[in-house]
């Protein structure tokens, strides 16, 4: 099979491209003109874009569903070469502001959920996803490839910029090299032009990939899955806390990188019955001393047959308001996209069934 135009950083395509200067013009009409052919690229002589158009495929991607909720929130299935299908979600995190005379003051802020992985090893037993297993890791092109497709899709200009989260389907550190590509393509001002701190790695805490990730020092933000205070329940909800637990996921997030104006992530996803009670919520305090953290707390998001709840709303705003007191910044995510497939793993298992 045909690699992807998208799986190469600039550099590279200086090496493949002769002359170098080549490879600006190639990632201008890839990532800033939005081509979808190198017959489009019409200051590319004819016999580079027929080689190219031989040797690489310019999008490893088909857009096979979208599903679009009330809130404006739209979930992507992709499939790739291999008939293998993924997904990648886009949230509308500010609306767009009109002033009374109906000029525009600010624009739509978008965050696009990308996935690393087809499946996933870590088999959460909240996650849909771990229901299918691992297939296979994404190339670094099929990465950048749901951005650009995202953006094209919607008509987002090359110059408006979007957040980037890894937490898509897959473990974004379990395919660390074609990640930290990805994030160096996306970073590229002849690109898209997406800064480090615009990107943020979701890890279920795998510490000694943390501790990789943290000596590259890439500029990236980081957000760790934690979902319990103490190793019994984490091991249960997330296997992967037997080979790392509770403890080296900390000592791993306190020898991280951190802008001084940032803080570390931490994702706490809210089971009824639980992990919702004013228990954990002590824990949690604990726990996060000596860490500039913020505490993202996540509604559970129901799909068919779960064993899980979503927690009532009021014991969500009483550990909230607990963190807050005690000295941890604490937030309620906004639900999105709940009149739609939004769990992840969730539209391309339906889609799937649809299909078997």
């Amino acid at each position: 099979m045909k690699k992807s135009i998208l799986d190469f950083t600039k550099d590279e395509l200086a090496d493949i491209v002769k002359p170098s200067f080549r490879s600006k013009q190639l990632y201008h009409w890839i990532y800033q003109k939005y081509a979808n052919s190198y017959e489009e690229m019409k200051n590319i002589p004819k016999d580079i874009r027929e080689d190219l158009s031989e040797n690489y495929i310019l999008n490893p991607l088909e857009i096979v569903k979208i599903e679009e909720s009330l809130d404006g929130s739209k979930k992507y299935l992709f499939k790739l070469h291999d008939g293998y299908t993924m997904e990648s979600v886009l949230l509308p995190m500010k609306n767009k502001k009109i002033d009374e005379d109906g000029k525009i003051i600010s624009l739509t802020k978008y965050s696009i959920c990308v996935s690393s992985q087809v499946g996933c090893k870590i088999g959460c037993a909240f996650c849909l996803t771990a229901k299918e297993g691992f297939k296979r890791n994404l190339t670094s092109g099929e990465i950048v490839a749901q951005v650009l497709e995202i953006k094209k899709d919607n008509d987002i200009a090359q110059n408006r910029r979007v957040n980037i989260v890894y937490m898509g389907m897959g473990e974004p550190l379990d395919n660390m090299t074609n990640l930290v590509k990805a994030i160096e393509i996306f970073k590229d001002e002849e690109g898209l032009a997406i800064g480090a701190r615009r990107q943020t790695i979701s890890t279920s805490g795998l510490s000694s990939q943390i501790e990789k990730l943290g000596k590259m020092d890439l500029g990236v933000l980081l957000a760790i899955s934690l979902h319990a205070v103490d190793d019994e329940l984490r091991e249960k909800l997330m296997p992967i806390n037997k080979a790392y637990n509770i403890d080296s996921v900390i000592s791993a997030v306190k020898n991280f990188p951190i802008d001084a104006r940032k803080r570390v992530m931490f994702e706490y996803l809210v089971m009824k019955d639980l992990n919702d009670g004013l228990k954990s919520a002590k824990k949690l305090v604990k726990l996060l001393h000596g860490i500039k953290a913020k505490v993202n707390l996540i509604y559970f998001n129901p799909y068919p047959n779960s064993p899980f709840q979503r927690p009532d709303e009021k014991d969500m705003l009483e550990f909230k308001e607990y963190l807050n007191t005690h000295g941890v910044i604490c937030t309620i995510r906004q639900s999105k996209g709940l009149d739609i497939s939004a769990a992840c793993g969730q539209l391309k298992e339906k889609i799937d069934n649809d299909y078997s």
